[in-house]
């Protein structure tokens, strides 16, 4: 199979669209992800996963712990963003969670620390240990088919 088959597959699956933050040397650096996973209870781990060609790929090593701000249903625009769909300049502004910048008004911001990591193809897998959370109430951003879907 190619390429692109392979991906119109996988965009079948639908996903939750997270923005995943970390923190080099007092920048905050940010990347959209729908990989993300739930990995164990005990202790309680998540999974993402980040493209080797990313700068992120080497920002997560660098600090050893990053953030998980899982996007509700009015976040579109900061999961385009995040995700170097829009070429205008914004100015983001961070909410501090257990001293890591989350985005605010996300429905979970999850703060981990750095548990283990994989190389996995062109990715590698980052396994976070969950170091705190926050939940609030809303409805998720969701991706589909390569789109953008409000669950309804």
């Amino acid at each position: 199979m190619d390429d692109r088959t392979f991906r119109t597959a996988m965009g079948k699956f639908a996903t939750g669209v997270t923005v995943v933050t970390t923190k080099v040397n007092d920048t905050v650096h940010g990347m959209t992800a729908n990989s993300f996973v739930s990995v164990s209870l005990n202790p309680k781990l998540v999974l993402i996963s980040v493209g080797k060609q990313t700068s992120m790929h080497n920002y997560i090593k660098q600090s050893g712990s990053f953030a998980i701000s899982v996007l509700n249903e009015n976040q579109e625009e900061i999961s385009a963003l995040f995700a170097s769909q829009l070429k205008d300049e914004r100015e983001i502004e961070f909410e501090l969670f257990n001293e890591m910048e989350v985005i605010s008004d996300a429905i979970v911001q999850i703060t981990c620390e750095l548990y283990d990591m994989t190389e996995a193809g062109d990715h590698t897998l980052y396994i976070g240990e969950v170091t705190d959370l926050r939940i609030q109430d809303g409805e998720p951003l969701c991706f589909y088919g390569g789109k953008y879907r409000k669950v309804t």
